[in-house]
């Protein structure tokens, strides 16, 4: 074949070629020299958009390369030995800490998700499941902010709390748990007749779901063979909300302001934590990597204690109105998310309590909207408010009560008993 004919064939193969040019079609070596101008945070974040990038950054190295810079940084360091994995879980929980308590911007999406009432959300695994009001719960994506599964509710019943893992949605509807099989059948349990008194929060842990009840009792159900396996007396009163802790610890407030820690292979109570005030403990979240526990009141205090030692570490009156929610990212040691009545947004210091940032929605700042499969998306902006600012001055259509949250990496999700789902975008 001579140059005349290669070159004619080069050509058609070109003039053949009419999509459109994407990153895809870029050789490996020339997306190898891309990935080595990026940094060490950037190129992580590449690693996880799709397996064949993620390969590609495994094969050429470029990840360890850049370890081992960061390490001859720190020579005189004593934790030289730390692995890569480790380095980079430090690394994300930084630049997410960074990000929650100084960002440059702060965006919010907004779009309508059910046709009464959000009250609660859960977020794992890149979804989002939402319920409460309209006799259904949706499954999203928070990349795409489509809908991609839709749960019935049982006419006649009103769905008190759920959670969700990549298999299942666990519900607590009156008296019973409901189980959904993702893309697949509902069942329900205890069967007719065998019922137990009013459930007010659960708490699900593969296989187990836990139910607080009116009763007092934390009720203890085995998602395979469907019974209630062991109840646990936690408080005279009644238990309205409860965390799980490891090495079988079921932590549980109580309407009158207590905590209760109790074992969950004994049955004992271990220890009663209670904070200043009186007033019910609204919500719970326990963090396994520093062993502390962290509560919201409906006085506004959020105290945090240590499990080790059964004691106060610190506690703060964030709000003058009731703490609905307080949340952390699974890994993180750093910061919490707390919301409440007032709808005001707060990161604190999981070690001091100080309160390390605030947001409202910034409505002078003008919106945004984009169409997509089920409605429509609108973006505001998020205004940071500074530790002297008088709540009670900044209009309500700024901060809607924040009924729940769920943090994810740099972004925290938020309902507000309205139609609409917002998340909240950190950027550093």
């Amino acid at each position: 074949m001579n140059h005349t004919q290669s070159s004619n064939r080069s050509a058609d193969k070109k003039r053949r070629w009419s999509g459109p040019a994407t990153i895809q079609l870029l050789d490996h070596d020339i997306l190898c020299i891309i990935f080595s101008f990026l940094d060490f945070f950037d190129l992580v974040r590449c690693s996880a958009v799709c397996t064949s990038w993620n390969v590609l950054i495994k094969r050429s190295k470029l990840l360890q390369s850049l370890y081992l810079k960061q390490k001859k940084k720190k020579e005189g360091d004593s934790n030289l030995e730390e692995s890569l994995s480790v380095y980079l879980e430090v690394l994300a929980m930084k630049h997410h800490r960074q990000a929650l308590s100084e960002p440059s911007s702060v965006y919010i999406d907004k779009w309508k998700a059910h046709s009464l009432g959000v009250d609660q959300c859960r977020m794992k695994m890149g979804l989002l499941l939402t319920g409460v009001g309209d006799k259904a719960m949706r499954l999203w994506s928070l990349e795409s902010y489509k809908c991609i599964e839709e749960y019935s509710i049982p006419n006649a019943c009103s769905l008190v709390d759920f959670d969700f893992d990549e298999s299942k949605i666990v519900g607590l509807i009156g008296t019973q748990v409901c189980l959904w099989r993702r893309n697949g059948p509902m069942s329900t349990f205890p069967p007719r007749g065998g019922t137990y008194m009013k459930g007010l929060c659960m708490r699900y842990l593969d296989p187990e779901a836990v139910v607080g009840c009116e009763d007092g009792t934390a009720r203890i159900f085995d998602l395979y063979s469907k019974k209630c396996s062991k109840i646990i007396r936690m408080h005279p009163e009644p238990v309205t909300c409860l965390s799980l802790g490891d090495e079988q610890i079921i932590l549980g407030g109580s309407s009158l302001g207590r905590i209760t820690v109790s074992d969950y292979s004994s049955d004992q109570c271990i220890a009663t934590l209670k904070p200043t005030d009186s007033t019910g403990i609204k919500t719970l979240c326990f963090n396994p990597r520093s062993h502390m526990v962290f509560s919201g009141t409906a006085a506004g205090y959020t105290s945090c204690w240590d499990l080790r030692m059964m004691r106060r570490v610190w506690e703060t009156r964030v709000s003058p109105n009731v703490v609905y929610s307080l949340q952390h990212l699974s890994n993180d040691k750093s910061s919490l998310v707390v919301g409440g009545i007032d709808g005001v947004l707060r990161i604190l210091d999981q070690n001091s309590g100080i309160i390390l940032s605030s947001y409202v929605i910034d409505h002078d700042a003008g919106s945004s909207s984009s169409g997509y499969s089920h409605g429509t998306i609108e973006r505001r902006k998020g205004k940071s408010l500074p530790s002297e600012t008088i709540i009670d001055q900044i209009p309500r259509s700024s901060r809607p009560s924040i009924t729940c949250l769920a943090v994810g990496m740099k972004k925290v999700v938020t309902t507000h008993n309205s139609k609409y789902i917002r998340v909240w975008k950190f950027k550093k």
